[in-house]
């Protein structure tokens, strides 16, 4: 028997649907909410676990989605630099309005709003890469190039 996911993982679920992918998203007894503790979990190393971190630019204020090898840590310079603009990490109430998630949680796909979508090169030294399902403690397994057709992004160096 399933187990009925909660209305956020469901949300993943069906995006992940909607593309086609057959991707189960897991609710995982402890919290994924950190790259280490999702790696424990679901017995990865820690550059396979998608960060899914979310930017404002500065100027702009538009929001910047960058889905991030768990390995690596964000240049935000660099990735000023890519955009054309500053950026800085966006606050908790503009990832939730953005995105519809709360920070720990933030998936790849199923935004409420469109944003601009870095993916670190890295990612796609691996087969396979875990994500975040809409909570702290799902995640869902995914093919590495299937990431840039799921979130429109672009592939980047971002350390």
């Amino acid at each position: 028997m399933t187990e009925k996911l909660s209305p956020s993982a469901q949300k993943v679920q069906d995006a992940l649907f909607t593309f086609g992918l057959s991707c189960n998203v897991v609710e995982m007894p402890a919290s994924t909410r950190t790259a280490k503790e999702a790696a424990d979990a679901v017995g990865c190393q820690v550059g396979q676990i998608v960060k899914t971190l979310v930017f404002k630019g500065k100027v702009s204020e538009k929001g910047i989605l960058a889905l991030v090898s768990g390995a690596n840590r964000v240049n935000e310079a660099r990735l000023g630099e890519q955009i054309g603009e500053p950026i800085e990490k966006a606050n908790a109430d503009f990832v939730r309005e953005k995105t519809g998630y709360a920070i720990g949680g933030v998936p790849p796909l199923g935004h409420i709003t469109s944003m601009l979508t870095l993916i670190d090169e890295d990612l796609l030294s691996y087969d396979s890469v875990w994500a975040a399902a809409g909570t702290p403690n799902a995640v869902f397994c995914l093919n590495a190039a299937d990431l840039s057709r799921i979130s429109n992004g672009k592939i980047v160096t971002v350390k």
